[in-house]
């Protein structure tokens, strides 16, 4: 079925944005899974090092909603160009985008990692310096 894994990572981390449901993303994970981004200096680990990188992406950020504009899967790998929108805890209002590479085994993600401009991110975030943005219609969780 094409773009099926694609579409569970996607499904997954709404559920998070949405209602704070890490479970569902972190069951994606393998044990040995290795997960980062460009703004990170360290890699997070297995499952638990999942759970601690999306329970940092979800807090800090009150409000988020990423919309995806391009998905590939190929294989065992996956491409999701998105935009993410939401509000920081000062109430200003964020936009940044950028594009997620998934590696899978099976079933179970191996390696994530996301590539965006986090100069911009920090300066959105600390100074709500962000022109596109509008506040998404989510509630936070």
């Amino acid at each position: 079925m094409p773009m099926e894994r694609a579409q569970r990572f996607v499904d997954a981390l709404l559920k998070l944005e949405e209602h704070g449901d890490i479970d569902s993303l972190v069951a994606l994970f393998a044990e040995d899974a290795q997960v980062s981004n460009v703004a990170s200096p360290s890699v997070f680990s297995g499952a638990d090092g999942a759970r601690r990188f999306w329970t940092e992406y979800k807090g800090t950020l009150g409000q988020v909603k990423s919309t995806f504009r391009n998905m590939i899967e190929s294989g065992d790998r996956v491409a999701l160009e998105w935009e993410t929108q939401g509000t920081a805890h000062n109430g200003a209002a964020i936009s940044y985008e950028g594009v997620s590479i998934i590696e899978w085994d099976g079933d179970r993600i191996r390696r994530f990692f996301a590539y965006f401009d986090p100069h911009a991110l920090g300066q959105e975030l600390s100074h709500g310096t962000a022109p596109r943005s509008e506040v998404p219609a989510t509630t936070p969780a």
